[in-house]
Order: structure tokens, then C-alpha cells, then sequence
């Protein structure tokens, strides 16, 4: 279904897919495997608890506690412990498995979806519009026009609920502030306030 839908958002003239790390971006467009492990960093790791974990391994040496925890991750993911001279590859391959392996059959069923739009051969053919189905968000530019995507909260009139409504006054105070920050916010601070409100980063 998500396959489908960023197919027909290019083929009708919508928005293109941001977000997307570029080793991924090289696996959903037919990449192999190896080339988006070579591309990988650490910001591509997606959940925070893995990365710090996985971040350890750039320390020259670890602290018992550190080495327990990379020993965990390790031991749950079926890996080699780690060893004074194992740092490199380990992190390379806890990379891996956090980012690429995990998302083998997301990208998948993503293909497959791709695929029925038929936009699949301009995908694998044409790399220079990956651009444009999946811009980068790093070039993504944000704007005061943000403001028309938001669906502003409305007093209820109707309600029969006791205690639930709040009063006009400080919704009108609240959506007042709210307008006026984000039409005078810099894109630097809009992109921190998309990341407050969706949870993304």
C-alpha cells in the first residue's frame, strides 16, 4: 500500500517521499545490499537506544558497563562479542543489521507497490530522479505556508460534556502565539518543530 501511494503521489503531481537515509534510498530503488552498507552511518539507525549502543564501538576503549551493554546487543543479534581488535567491523556490522536487515521486508513490500504503479523501470533506470520521488530532507526547505497544513482547533458549541470545553479566549491565545511563531520561525526551527510535533526526525 505505501508502494502504491508514493507511485501515484509522482505520477498525479504530489509530494515526493523525504526522510528516507540514503542506504536505504539504495536498497528501495535495486541497489544490493553492500552498497548501502558502504554508505552507511550512524544517523541512519533509526532507533536511539541502538545507536548510542552501537556508538560505543567508536571508544578506543570501554568501560565494563559499555561493554556489557555492546555484549547484550551483540549476543541478541547473534554477533561476535566485542574484542580489542573487533571494534571496526563490529560497529560496521551492528550498523547493518540495526538499519539494512531489519528493513528487508518493509523495502520489499515497498518494491511490490512501486512495481503496480509502474514506475519501477524509471526508478531502476533513471537515478536522477530519485531526487525528486524521495527528496533528501536535509534540502528539504520549510516555510510559513506550513501554516495551511495545520487543522486548527475549533470551540465546541455543541458538546453537552461539563469541564471538557476550554474557553474561546485561550484557544484564540494559544493558535494566536502558534501563528505567529511559525510565520516568523527561521526553517531551522520550523524543521525543530515538525520534529516536536510528528516525533521524526
Amino acid at each position: 500500500m505505501a508502494g502504491r501511494m508514493m507511485g501515484h503521489s509522482f505520477l498525479h503531481g504530489g509530494f515526493g517521499f523525504s526522510g528516507l537515509s540514503l542506504p536505504v534510498l539504495t536498497l528501495l530503488t535495486g541497489g544490493s545490499i553492500d552498497t548501502a552498507a558502504s554508505a552507511l552511518t550512524l544517523e541512519d539507525c533509526p532507533d536511539t537506544d541502538y545507536r548510542e549502543t552501537i556508538g560505543l564501538l567508536k571508544n578506543a576503549e570501554l568501560s565494563a558497563a559499555e561493554t556489557s551493554r555492546v555484549t547484550d546487543l551483540c549476543l541478541s543479534w547473534d554477533l561476535p562479542l566485542p574484542t580489542s581488535t573487533n571494534h571496526i567491523w563490529l560497529f560496521q556490522e551492528l550498523l547493518s543489521h540495526a538499519v539494512l536487515h531489519r528493513i528487508k521486508q518493509p523495502v520489499k513490500q515497498i518494491r511490490k507497490g512501486l512495481k503496480e504503479t509502474g514506475i519501477w523501470p524509471l526508478l531502476v533506470d533513471r537515478s536522477d530522479v530519485h531526487h525528486i520521488i524521495f527528496p533528501r530532507e536535509s534540502k528539504e526547505e520549510l516555510d510559513p505556508q506550513v501554516i495551511e497544513s495545520i487543522t486548527w482547533p475549533q470551540p465546541n458549541y455543541d458538546s453537552d460534556e461539563d469541564g471538557d470545553d476550554i474557553p474561546l479566549e485561550k484557544v484564540s491565545l494559544v493558535t494566536g502565539f502558534l501563528r505567529k511563531f511559525i510565520e516568523e520561525a527561521s526553517p531551522e526551527t520550523l524543521h525543530g518543530l515538525m520534529k516536536f510535533w510528528t516525533g521524526w526526525e
